[in-house]
């Protein structure tokens, strides 16, 4: 298993790849290999920065001689017009760094930003958000970093940290204990210690885990306020919680008001919009 430094040395290489392939012509044309020059990062919309670890990283992949003034870190309130980094350089450097660094850069700042809203809606309950797997395929690491940046608890990495037993898993075992007697079983033939979250769709399915236990958490999939409420007081503190499903920023409150433990919410990193900035000479 790749570690986190690895994936993300992988992903810049690649995203490099894609973007220069045998070169960035329009740049080795028209700029000199000798010339040198100073570029800075420009917030143009208000927000949670995320990402300077990373760029950091992306200018030292390509090119070890940049240097790179920070002047805003990661987790920061931003504003239109705060100048977050100054990178000096080789200019051809600067200018093939340059869209690889905002595209990774306004991608988790968009998440962060996303992330810190429901956090703030949340304040004063005991509830975390949570994000989903629903993440870009190859930046999954980077847009769970962006989550934890601006507040957010990261749910399972991927499939190999956690199990969580859904409806297709149960329906495809035949059945609730048939899914949670089998996860054991699996469980103690590879001497794994995984935790076990099981979803449930009504309150008959809950009752069938109760009845079974065996699990550290229960989902509850597309269930109302109302019968959210009636769910977490059945379960009385015996198994953690988590809502999911159909859940919105106008609606989230509501739930966390019945005394979930977590809600989970895919809208953090499926359908976000990039945190506006741009890089630019100076």
């Amino acid at each position: 298993m790749y570690t986190v430094d690895e994936l993300e040395d992988r992903l810049i290489d690649l995203a490099f790849a894609e973007d220069i392939g045998d070169g960035d012509h329009t740049t080795l044309c028209c700029i000199p290999e000798e010339a040198m020059g100073r570029s800075h990062l420009l917030i143009k919309e208000d927000g949670i920065l995320a990402g300077v670890e990373v760029a950091k990283k992306v200018f030292a992949r390509f090119d070890p001689t940049l240097q790179v003034e920070v002047l805003i870190n990661d987790g920061a309130k931003v504003k239109k017009g705060d100048i977050a980094m100054v990178v000096s350089g080789k200019t051809r450097s600067l200018l093939q760094t340059e869209r690889l660094m905002l595209n990774i850069m306004q991608r988790m700042s968009g998440i962060a930003t996303m992330t810190n809203k429901y956090v703030e809606r949340l304040a004063g309950t005991h509830t975390h958000v949570l994000d989903t797997r629903k993440t870009t395929p190859g930046m999954r690491m980077l847009e769970k970093q962006a989550v934890k940046i601006g507040g957010g608890v990261n749910h399972r990495i991927g499939l190999f940290d956690m199990i969580l037993l859904k409806d297709n898993h149960v329906d495809f075992s035949g059945g609730i204990s048939n899914a949670i007697n089998r996860c054991h079983e699996y469980l103690n033939a590879k001497g794994l210690n995984l935790k076990i979250e099981i979803e449930v769709r009504n309150f008959d399915e809950l009752q069938q885990v109760m009845d079974c236990g065996g699990v550290d958490r229960i989902m509850l999939d597309n269930f109302s306020v109302e019968n959210t409420k009636k769910a977490v007081e059945m379960i009385a503190g015996k198994y953690e919680t988590e809502s999911s499903g159909g859940i919105t920023f106008d609606t989230i409150r509501d739930y966390a008001e019945c005394g979930v433990d977590y809600i989970s919410v895919g809208a953090l990193t499926h359908s976000v919009k990039g945190l506006d900035m741009s890089f630019k000479a100076c």
